[in-house]
């Protein structure tokens, strides 16, 4: 590898990406920002692997062993571990060998963001088969396109249905309505609160309401239609009449009503500032410059929510380019990063996906288990805790006992010779490789971005 000489070849990897691998650094050292913009393309999943059809069927046999297990037939003790774990870790380990392995890591950095924006929690067996196929069906395939095709096609998604209780939402005037069945608000707040405009933007407790009509009857096929899935509208449980949401009149278009309430919101001066903000906070800092998120706010009303425009945008800012690193990676950043950096080939040790999974686990960060419609926190000031850094250091021991990578060559790889002499001195002093890797792994150029 040639000396890189570029500074923001460094940050390119670290900041944008996931941390290099391989010959990353030497490649985006050439032109560090045409290399970011260049992986501005939707990532592609293997769907043999897992996908909302498929995990429907998961969903259909086991229900059906259940039911044999309610006569007596099996024991539905085993049922996790026969249809949930299998399916569920399988796309959680695909992943983090996407992540590790990928040539675009910073497409992959900002599909994360979306996941974690769009936050569905596995709170029961269903959705644990249910919300990994939700990044993947609805959030992957329209990353990089108008944001409201991306927030219609989350919405819409049988996990997001189903962890806000919006499949069974009916209007209180539906023909559904008048048999009891009644309106649930839980998603059209979240769409408003955290999916879009954001909290304190404006909105009504009628507004909400008004959101939920709109949206009421939007539910999914289930494991009913084998060979079926996804998103149904049943307009039995819809409600009628026209709708009033931040004072714009929708009339009573069915389905469509409830899509144009969504496009709207999609293209809100609020949502812009909104999203800016997090996407910013997310890359930046947790305070991100002002002038960068009015650029990228004035690129967003520009072009009516074109992710891939606001994302150059923030790419083509100077502001993001600052020297100081600001941002504390969270579990996820840490355990992908540290797994590039001692990746050296394409192909994932199968104990490094368990011992990455292991670390999410450890470090509060497991795949789909925020807990809450908001995801896990992108702050500092939550992942910076004296638990929390212990745990860190557990996990890099692990990682570092398992892998035989020469520190020298692995600094090579993803810092050049952009390191301090206080990190420089602290490889010397190390007593093995094992421990001069951890050192690396845990020092403050390694754990920031």
């Amino acid at each position: 590898m040639g000396v890189v000489k570029n500074n923001r070849a460094i940050i390119a990897v670290n900041r944008f990406g996931l941390g290099a691998s391989g010959a990353e650094l030497s490649v985006a050292q050439h032109d560090p920002e045409q290399w970011l913009l260049q992986q501005l393309v939707n990532p592609v999943f293997d769907k043999a692997l897992g996908d909302t059809v498929s995990a429907f069927r998961v969903i259909a046999d086991l229900k059906a062993y259940k039911r044999r297990s309610r006569k007596g037939e099996v024991n539905g003790a085993d049922a996790a571990q026969m249809f949930v774990k299998p399916f569920r870790d399988g796309l959680f380990k695909n992943s983090i060998d996407f992540s590790i392995t990928t040539d675009t890591p910073f497409s992959i950095r900002l599909f994360d963001f979306f996941s974690n924006h769009f936050s569905v929690s596995a709170s029961n067996q269903l959705l644990a088969i249910l919300a990994p196929t939700l990044e993947r069906d609805a959030i992957a395939p329209n990353l990089f396109g108008q944001f409201a095709d991306l927030l219609i096609a989350v919405e819409q998604h049988p996990a997001m249905l189903m962890y806000l209780n919006n499949e069974k939402s009916v209007g209180p005037n539906s023909y559904l309505g008048k048999r009891s069945r009644g309106l649930n608000e839980n998603l059209a707040r979240e769409i408003l609160e955290l999916h879009t405009l954001g909290r304190g933007a404006g909105y009504s407790l009628a507004d909400i309401r008004q959101l939920a009509m709109a949206i009421s009857g939007w539910s999914f096929v289930g494991d009913k239609g084998v060979g079926k899935s996804g998103f149904t509208f049943n307009s039995r449980g819809h409600e009628p009449g026209i709708r009033n949401v931040l004072g714009i009149v929708y009339s009573d278009s069915g389905l469509g009503q409830g899509e144009a309430v969504l496009r709207d919101l999609a293209r809100h001066e609020k949502t812009a500032q909104s999203i800016s903000y997090k996407l910013a906070q997310h890359l930046i800092a947790d305070e991100p410059p002002k002038e960068l998120v009015a650029a990228m706010t004035k690129t967003w009303i520009k072009t009516e929510g074109n992710i891939k425009a606001v994302v150059t945008t923030l790419v083509k800012h100077p502001q993001s380019w600052q020297s100081q690193a600001q941002k504390f990676k969270t579990p996820r950043e840490f355990v992908v990063s540290a797994c590039r950096a001692v990746n050296s080939s394409k192909v994932v040790d199968q104990s490094n996906l368990n011992i990455a999974l292991r670390g999410l686990s450890l470090m509060g960060q497991k795949p789909f288990a925020a807990g809450s419609p908001a995801g896990y926190s992108q702050l500092n000031r939550d992942w910076l805790g004296s638990d929390a850094l212990m745990k860190r250091i557990d996990w890099v021991n692990l990682l570092s006992r398992r892998n035989r990578q020469d520190p020298k060559s692995v600094v090579g790889r993803i810092f050049e010779s952009h390191l301090s002499s206080l990190t420089i001195k602290s490889l010397a002093g190390a007593e093995s490789r094992a421990q001069a890797l951890a050192l690396l792994l845990l020092s403050p150029e390694f754990q920031r971005r």
